[in-house]
C-alpha cells in the first residue's frame, strides 16, 4: 500500500511540471553545517525532493535576463511546494511542511550571516538518489546534469526511500575551477563563499555594506554623486529582488549532460 501511495505522489508531483522527484529518508540527511532536521520538524521521517533543469536563460551575457530565468523557476518551484504540501495534506492526512528553495535565510552571526541555510537542498537531494557530487560542489543528477535546482517538503509518514546515486558522475574537467572568477574551487571539496559571493552577489549584503560605509566616509558631494550612482541603483533594485545573481560559471558550464 505504502508503494502505491509513493507511486502517486510521484505522479502528481511529474504533473505539476517538476522534470524529476526522490523520496529520501530524514535519518540519511547529512548536512555539515545546516540543523538537524528535527529543529524544523520533529516529526519529519521522508523527504520528497523535487528536481527541476534550469532553461538556456542562464546562459545570457545580459545579467538580468539569466537573473530573471533564475527568478522563474524559483517561484515555479515554491508553486510546487505549496501544491504538493496541500496534496498530501488533504489526499493522505499527512503532516507536511516546504523547505524555502533559497531565501529567506538565517541572518544571525552563528549562522554565517546567511551562508548556512536552514536546511540544505543539495544534501536532500543527494540522500534521496537525485544525484552525487561535482568538482564544483554542486549536485549532478544522471539525466539533467548541474543545472537543476532542488527543493524539499518534509512530511511524517515513512515512505521508501529511493537509492543513492554511487555512481561518479563528474568527469573531472575542472571547468568549473578554472572559470571561476573569484577562484572560490581552488580548494577540492570546499567552496570558498566570500570569493564566490564577491563576483556571484555583488550587491549582496558584503556589498551594500561596504556602499553605505564609503557613503558615511564620503563629503557631501560625494554622496551626493553615490545616491544617483549606478552602484546604488543595482544595490536598491537587489533589496527589492531580493538577491541577484551576476554569475552562473561553474553551474551553467559543465558540460555533463549540457
Amino acid at each position: 500500500m505504502i508503494d502505491v501511495i509513493k507511486e502517486e505522489i510521484k505522479n502528481y508531483v511529474l504533473g505539476l511540471g517538476a522534470d524529476d522527484v526522490g523520496f529520501g529518508s530524514v535519518s540519511e540527511y547529512k548536512s555539515p553545517q545546516s540543523p538537524a532536521v528535527g529543529t524544523i520538524f520533529p516529526e519529519a521521517k521522508t523527504m520528497i525532493v523535487i528536481a527541476c533543469k534550469e532553461s538556456s536563460t542562464c546562459e545570457s551575457d545580459n545579467k538580468r535576463i539569466a537573473m530573471g530565468g533564475r527568478l522563474d523557476i524559483m517561484e515555479f518551484m515554491k508553486s510546487c511546494n505549496y501544491k504538493l504540501c496541500r496534496y498530501l495534506e488533504r489526499k493522505f492526512k499527512f503532516k507536511a511542511m516546504s523547505t524555502p528553495v533559497s531565501y529567506p535565510l538565517n541572518m544571525v552571526r552563528e549562522a554565517k550571516y546567511g551562508l548556512v541555510a536552514d536546511f540544505s537542498q543539495r544534501h536532500a537531494a543527494y540522500a534521496a538518489g537525485l544525484g552525487n557530487w561535482g568538482r564544483h560542489n554542486l549536485i549532478i543528477h544522471p539525466l539533467l546534469g548541474s543545472r537543476v535546482l532542488f527543493t524539499t517538503v518534509l512530511c511524517n509518514e515513512e515512505l521508501p526511500p529511493d537509492p543513492k546515486v554511487t555512481e561518479d558522475l563528474c568527469i573531472q574537467c575542472n571547468i568549473c575551477v578554472e572559470r571561476c572568477p573569484g577562484h572560490a574551487l581552488d580548494e577540492e571539496g570546499k567552496t570558498q563563499e566570500m570569493k564566490c559571493l564577491k563576483y556571484s552577489q555583488p550587491y549582496g549584503i558584503a556589498g551594500n555594506m561596504y556602499f553605505w560605509k564609503k557613503f558615511i566616509d564620503g563629503t557631501p558631494d560625494e554622496q551626493k554623486k553615490m545616491m544617483s550612482s549606478p552602484e546604488y541603483m543595482s544595490l536598491y533594485q537587489a533589496v527589492i529582488v531580493g538577491f541577484q545573481y551576476n554569475c552562473f560559471n561553474c553551474y551553467m558550464l559543465c558540460p555533463v549532460n549540457k
